[in-house]
């Protein structure tokens, strides 16, 4: 009954299913770094920034994934159009993002620098 159904396709609407094209069309790593930063804010609140991802990924489709995969609120923010944008993230998100970028094939581990206390 639901097999032959394309509009129940439920896989597709999974949070925990990784889209494999959202990464599409990264280049290879250079030598540049991803870094990942997490900041205090009020009490005992924190902050999760990742930046270095390359120019050319889609960061509106990884920021979505993100707060599906880690349950968390999120946001883009560009300060300079020729600086790489920057992804913030609610709570300390670090060793998670970095899983989910080795896993999707965007970066090796050796090109994740992690940073924070």
């Amino acid at each position: 009954m639901f097999a032959n159904n394309p509009e129940l396709d439920f896989q597709k609407d999974d949070p925990l299913v990784v889209d494999d094209n959202i990464f599409s069309g990264a280049p290879e790593v250079n030598g540049d770094y991803v870094h990942i930063r997490v900041q205090k804010r009020n009490g005992e609140k924190r902050l999760t920034t990742v930046e270095g991802l390359k120019k050319e990924l889609n960061y509106e489709n990884i920021l979505k994934q993100f707060k599906k995969e880690f349950g968390c609120n999120g946001n883009i923010v560009t300060q300079y159009k020729e600086v790489s944008r920057v992804i913030q993230l609610q709570g300390d998100q670090r060793k998670n993002i970095r899983y989910f970028i080795v896993k999707a094939g965007v970066a090796d581990r050796d090109y994740i620098k992690l940073h924070g206390f």
